[in-house]
């Protein structure tokens, strides 16, 4: 298929579908195909080539404002380039789209934002995408694109794939450069891929991979193809099962997907990781303080012009004690040594990704075994313990695990040692062969 005919499937897709999803805040349709029509006529090859793709609107894309999620940014000037990891796709063949919907300024895991509307899920229209990259993952339960990048602070990649039904890599920290995008926590935040496919995933992933310097925490390593590795599947690896916090704050539908997904990766040894409770305490800490001073100016002059409801958290995040976010630093730090000690046993860990499929939008409570949760806060609960100390994780969606909606999906994370993109990539590949794993485009059902 030409880069036009694509190009032009995607944006057929996205007219006849964004009015009910609500996943994208600005389509870039006379860009991507100029952009189609150049490649077409450099006949330009490789598993990139012509391939639409979308990202989450904290991405700089030259001669639009980065809203990331924002009333307040729309005064911005445009951005004068694309972010680098935008330049790199393109670079490898791929179509920019578009920009998609977020949770503000990233700060939340639901997507029902306040000045753009709420991202719906397309297996669930009655129901939320999950967050803070909703848009993302929604585009590509829809079908609306293959491809979408996201950013990952919390749990932002990884819930919204779980709910969405997709595939999702949250890189270790500093792999891939935040050059050209909007921050949130600078200790905390990666950026990443979602995808219908663990190759396409791969790929994305090693066309994005490379040290730059404008950004600190990127680390200077060299590239490291992953696609490649995928065909090596799970055999050899040494898996485990996270017990503990991992499965007393997940509902019984979470824990049957990582049982399905264990017994297909022949998976038998437990493994606990220690104070989890503290670390996504931490984590937290950590979120609320650098957050608010990022935005301290205009909590201070614009306060109106905020989300209401992470308006009050940066607020809360800016009256914290400096003892409190030091003793959070030593706290992770301490937490990051006891779980490097557990990959000496195993390869892998398996956790859910949420602790319960996508609740319906304005949801305010969660009833997670048997304990009475906020939504908005608690479905990061698995997630925010492995971002705060950066580990790489592939989240691959299980179906039917959920009796009471069956035509939902759940997450599995897939977490490594630092760098060890490639053996979450090649677990997934092998889940995904098997049938354990997949990702379907959404029939875009109204249910409620």
């Amino acid at each position: 298929m030409s880069a036009v005919a694509s190009v032009r499937l995607s944006l057929d897709r996205i007219a006849a579908t964004d009015a009910r999803v609500n996943a994208f805040t600005a389509v870039l349709a006379e860009r991507a195909l100029a952009r189609a029509q150049a490649l077409d006529r450099q006949d330009q090859e490789g598993p990139l080539a012509g391939l639409p793709f979308a990202v989450k609107n904290l991405y700089d894309i030259a001669g639009l404002t980065t809203l990331a999620g924002s009333k307040i940014e729309r005064d911005a000037p445009p951005a004068r380039q694309d972010a680098l990891l935008v330049r790199r796709l393109e670079a490898a063949g791929a179509v920019l789209v578009g920009a998609l919907n977020m949770d503000e300024y990233a700060y939340g895991f639901t997507t029902e934002n306040t000045h753009h509307g709420a991202t719906r899920n397309p297996h669930d229209l009655g129901r939320i995408s999950g967050g803070s990259s909703g848009g993302s993952g929604a585009a590509v339960a829809a079908g609306q694109v293959p491809l979408t990048l996201g950013s990952d602070t919390n749990g932002s990649i990884r819930v919204p794939a779980a709910l969405c039904g997709v595939f999702g890599l949250k890189p270790t920290f500093g792999r891939l450069p935040r050059t050209g995008t909007y921050p949130f926590v600078a200790s905390l935040d990666h950026l990443g891929p979602m995808a219908r496919s663990v190759t396409l995933l791969a790929q994305a992933y090693d066309a994005m991979q490379g040290h730059d310097a404008s950004d600190p925490a990127c680390m200077p390593r060299p590239a490291e193809p992953t696609a490649g590795t995928l065909d090596r599947g799970s055999e050899g690896l040494r898996l485990g099962v996270l017990q503990g916090w991992f499965t007393a704050q997940a509902g019984d539908p979470a824990r049957a997907a990582v049982q399905r997904v264990a017994d297909a990766l022949h998976a038998s040894q437990r493994v606990s990781w220690p104070e989890v409770d503290r670390a996504r305490a931490a984590a937290f800490l950590i979120t609320n303080a650098e957050g608010a001073a990022l935005h301290l100016r205009d909590l201070k002059t614009r306060a109106q012009d905020f989300e209401p409801l992470s308006r009050d958290r940066f607020l809360a995040g800016a009256l914290l004690p400096a003892a409190w976010i030091a003793q959070a630093q030593r706290l992770r730090r301490w937490f990051a040594r006891e779980v490097a000690a557990t990959f000496r046993d195993v390869d892998l860990v398996l956790a859910p990704a949420t602790p319960c499929s996508a609740p319906p939008i304005g949801t305010e409570w969660l009833e997670i075994a048997g304990q009475r949760l906020p939504a908005r806060a608690s479905l990061g609960l698995l997630t925010q313990p492995v971002s705060c100390i950066g580990l790489p994780v592939v989240t691959v969606p299980v179906w039917g695990c959920d009796p009471a909606a069956p035509h939902l999906p759940l997450g599995v994370q897939l977490i490594a040692a630092p760098w060890r993109e490639d053996l979450c990539l090649r677990a997934a590949r092998a889940l995904e062969a098997a049938g354990v794993a997949r990702s379907p485009v959404a029939t875009l059902d109204p249910r409620n």
